[in-house]
């Protein structure tokens, strides 16, 4: 991996978004945490696609309207993860964990604006499609990096900051 950060540039807070009948809706009142693509086969299930969209955020930024329902299921970890989707037309907004309440993870899909976000980095490599391509400049991660998500992280911050140096 080489050391070239692609600049994000944030739009105005509070970032909005929701499900696709727009019976639950919901606004981001803080700078996210990180974002990241993780391409493990439950990723890859319940998006129907290659891979899933996480923004990373601090849950008390989060206001929800509209009621959701709420999947738990056992990681391989053994935690207990919930996914939370809207009833009506089944998308699913967000994920987090029983066992680490101060994580959230919006689905960052149901964003109203997706043009902005680039990741940070790949989690879950190990399980991609074939044709999903990672540059070398990404940070990719063959499985759940708990150990190494600050890398994650930091490389989001640093982002956003060239994202707001090339802005001004």
């Amino acid at each position: 991996m080489s050391d070239t950060i692609r600049p994000v540039t944030l739009p105005d807070l509070p970032l909005t978004g929701g499900c696709s009948c727009g019976k639950v809706r919901y606004a981001i009142g803080g700078v996210p945490q990180a974002f990241y693509l993780c391409h493990c086969t439950e990723c890859q299930r319940h998006t129907s696609s290659a891979f899933g969209m996480s923004l990373r955020v601090d849950p008390a930024t989060v206001t929800v309207t509209g009621e959701m329902k709420t999947i738990s299921r056992t990681s391989d970890s053994g935690a207990t993860r919930y996914g939370d989707f809207c009833p009506e037309c089944g998308v699913r907004i967000q994920h987090r964990s029983k066992d680490d309440p101060g994580r959230l993870n919006i689905k960052a899909g149901t964003l109203d604006d997706t043009a902005w976000l680039i990741p940070a980095g790949h989690i879950w490599v190990s399980s991609k499609q074939a044709y999903v391509v990672i540059g070398e400049d990404e940070l990719a991660y063959p499985q759940q990096p708990e150990d190494k998500a600050e890398a994650i992280k930091a490389r989001w911050r640093a982002m956003l900051e060239a994202g707001r140096t090339q802005t001004s």
